[in-house]
């Protein structure tokens, strides 16, 4: 996968296009992310006492397909992702610009 954990991706089809968030979970086996808000969808929630939940309708993101959505890279343009061999190291690459694209921390 050429997106990371805490990269900006833009949204570049469906109901949420144009959007812009963090990821925050990758599932690779299902080529899928998880985009703070984006693809926010209403689930019902049982009331649980033992787990202090509530329960009633809550909003929460939905898996999104990696091929709806680009990356962002430092300039904050969207860009598609190559990589080069940098010494000893594999790195991400910005197509657009040609620049490193650095790997972001919480």
């Amino acid at each position: 996968m050429k997106i990371k954990r805490n990269d900006v991706v833009e949204v570049i089809a469906g109901k949420d296009k144009g959007k812009r968030g963090r990821v925050l979970r990758v599932i690779a086996g299902k080529d899928r992310l998880l985009v703070e808000h984006v693809m926010i969808v209403k689930k019902h929630l049982k009331p649980n006492p033992q787990r202090n939940i509530k329960g009633g309708i809550a909003e929460q993101e939905a898996p999104i397909h990696i091929s709806n959505v680009m990356l962002v890279d430092g300039e904050g343009n969207k860009t598609r992702v190559g990589a080069r061999i940098e010494g000893d190291k594999k790195v991400r690459v910005s197509k657009a610009s040609g620049n490193v694209i650095a790997d972001r921390k919480k």
